[in-house]
């Protein structure tokens, strides 16, 4: 018999919960995402992410532990090289990253790489340097319109992005261009994880703003992981925000993008009243791309917030036989410096109805507990190559 029918994984994209040992390695000495917004905003309102034990698994900012907890929790530490969403989200699912995917933050992408990009979607590229989405829109956007040209960035991640305005550069052709520029980038020494389309509506400085037709190109995983062992059992693996894009739909039965996190969140809701059978997994990607790499701890603690609500109504739907758990892909600690994601522990926070108590478990030195207990609930074997170990039982 499995102990859950229904198993709702949501990902709080970035909340990290302090430095792992290795910080160091990264440059993440003191980061603490959860903790610094604890600190630096005082009065946030979380009650359901604290009533499931949240605060009693990091403490800060004199902010009070809920004194009889309703879920189970523990801290994760990233057993992958690389603190990037691809490598936490894999990993999760068993595959474990030994190399980390390519950045070109300080340098730009090398000129082979343009130039061949610029030969094959016939545009000149402008930019090509780490930046900001909507701070490389008010300084290039306008020329881009006026010249034809084609906005190209990274940024701290191992992302190559392209802007394109939907009503000059054409939707279809932006999506076209980034195919191209996914297949440039399968080069081992141009290798990044994600190729980005970042379209956006504005004609001016002041007006621009980028829209929900973002679409990622990522790698594909390099092996199986538990989501296709699940579909290949005949089981659902529902999709949420971009949960298909990080997969390359390998494994996924149904998916669904989300305009923005608290759309993600009411999508999830509306998937509760489904009868299936299998998981539903969910990125919240908002609190790392909106918040985290803008080093805004106020807008951070307003997501959490607007998290929280939608939270209560989840809650609600959850009935015996439904496990939740909320975790997190990496760090953005939004008072560290720099604008990268930030190496640290990550939260797994594991709910059930049918919980008689909750309380703190064990810290794991891998992600990949959740893919393995996934697995053990609905007795399917892991695939060959993977790792993880399962702690359904203390569920």
């Amino acid at each position: 018999m499995e102990k859950y029918k229904r198993v709702f994984v949501i990902v709080l994209d970035s909340l990290g919960i302090g430095e792992l040992p290795d910080a160091e390695k990264y440059g993440d000495v003191g980061a603490d995402t959860f903790g610094h917004i604890l600190e630096t905003v005082p009065g946030i309102r979380i009650p359901n992410l604290k009533k499931l034990g949240m605060v009693n698994l990091h403490p800060a900012g004199g902010v009070p532990e809920c004194e009889k907890p309703l879920a189970k929790f523990f801290r994760m530490a990233e057993a992958s090289n690389g603190k990037d969403t691809m490598t936490g989200h894999w990993e999760m699912m068993g595959l474990k990253v030994e190399q980390p995917f390519k950045t070109f933050t300080d340098t730009g992408f090398p000129p082979e790489l343009i130039a061949e990009l610029e030969k094959r979607c016939g545009k000149r590229v402008i930019g090509n340097k780490s930046s900001s989405g909507t701070a490389i829109l008010e300084e290039l956007a306008e020329e881009e319109i006026e010249t034809g040209a084609m906005i190209v960035y990274t940024s701290a991640d191992s992302v190559l992005q392209i802007c394109g305005n939907e009503e000059t550069f054409d939707l279809a052709n932006l999506y076209r261009c980034c195919e191209i520029a996914r297949e440039i980038t399968m080069k081992d020494e141009w290798k990044v994880g994600r190729v980005i389309a970042r379209p956006y509506v504005g004609k001016k400085k002041g007006e621009f703003k980028r829209t929900s037709n973002r679409h990622d190109y990522a790698i594909k995983p390099f092996g199986p992981t538990v989501l296709n062992a699940m579909k290949d059992a005949g089981l659902d693996v529902i999709a949420i925000g971009k949960i298909q894009d990080i997969f390359c739909d390998e494994g996924i039965t149904e998916a669904e993008h989300s305009k923005s996190s608290v759309h993600g969140m009411e999508q999830t809701i509306a998937v509760a009243d489904k009868d299936f059978h299998g998981i539903c997994f969910t990125n919240l990607v908002d609190f790392d791309a909106l918040w985290g790499h803008r080093r805004d701890p106020q807008g951070y603690a307003e997501e959490l917030e607007r998290f929280d609500e939608k939270l209560a109504l989840l809650l609600e739907k959850l009935t015996e036989t439904d496990l939740l758990l909320l975790t997190a892909d990496h760090g953005n600690d939004p008072v560290h410096t720099g604008t990268d994601h930030t190496r640290e522990y990550v939260p797994l926070i594991a709910y059930s109805a049918s919980m008689k108590e909750g309380g703190r478990l064990e810290d794991v030195d891998t992600f990949a507990v959740i893919g393995a207990s996934i697995a053990d609930n609905f007795h399917i074997k892991m695939p060959k190559g993977t790792i993880g170990h399962s702690v359904l039982d203390d569920l």
